[in-house]
């Protein structure tokens, strides 16, 4: 009967605990001075981008990349494009250590390989990533297994209308947290490994 009860409870336990810490899991947050700053795209309210400017600004990289689809349209441009007219408006004096980064293939596995081409003209060696937090940890994952040469750190950009680490507290947020964990959990036991 002991055996029983401890065969229940244990795993009970667990899962309530894996529940609590759930969100707090998917974060990484630990900026770091770096060569260069990438922001990755994804964002829909330019959190990730503002985070990177204010990196920028507060000297923890030389030159920052924003990353945009070139391989889609929207009203006659490219996200790439739009972002290209933004960031000369944007940026003011910073225009000059600001630029587009253009990808295709919307997945952070491909985004890694254009992120590559953008770096390699400047030299980098160190790079600090800007992404929202709940997709943090697993981004900073794949860009050090896929890009190993250079020394990763991460930022999380904070969007409290998507995603919170009391998940539970917001529909949106509990949606969120189980989608991240669902594409973190594929790229640990399938993606790492091909």
């Amino acid at each position: 009967m002991k055996k029983k009860i401890v065969f229940i409870i244990v795993p009970l336990v667990a899962v309530v605990l894996f529940a609590a810490l759930a969100g707090r899991l998917l974060v990484a947050d630990s900026p770091e001075r770096s060569d260069a700053i990438v922001v990755l795209a994804g964002d829909s309210m330019d959190t990730r981008y503002a985070r990177g400017m204010e990196l920028l600004r507060q000297g923890y990289g030389h030159h920052l990349f924003v990353d945009a689809a070139a391989d889609s349209h929207f009203f006659g441009k490219t996200p790439a494009a739009y972002a290209e007219a933004f960031l000369k408006q944007d940026a003011g004096e910073m225009a000059a250590q600001v630029s587009v980064c253009p990808f295709a293939q919307d997945s952070t596995i491909t985004e890694t390989a254009y992120v590559q081409k953008c770096l390699a003209p400047i030299g980098a060696k160190s790079v600090l990533l800007v992404t929202s937090d709940f997709h943090s940890g697993r981004a900073l994952s794949i860009f050090r297994k896929k890009l190993p040469q250079y020394h990763w750190s991460m930022a999380a950009a904070y969007d409290p209308d998507v995603f919170g680490m009391r998940w539970w507290r917001h529909r949106e947020w509990a949606k969120t947290t189980f989608l991240e964990w669902l594409k973190t959990v594929w790229w640990n036991g399938i993606d790492r490994w091909r």
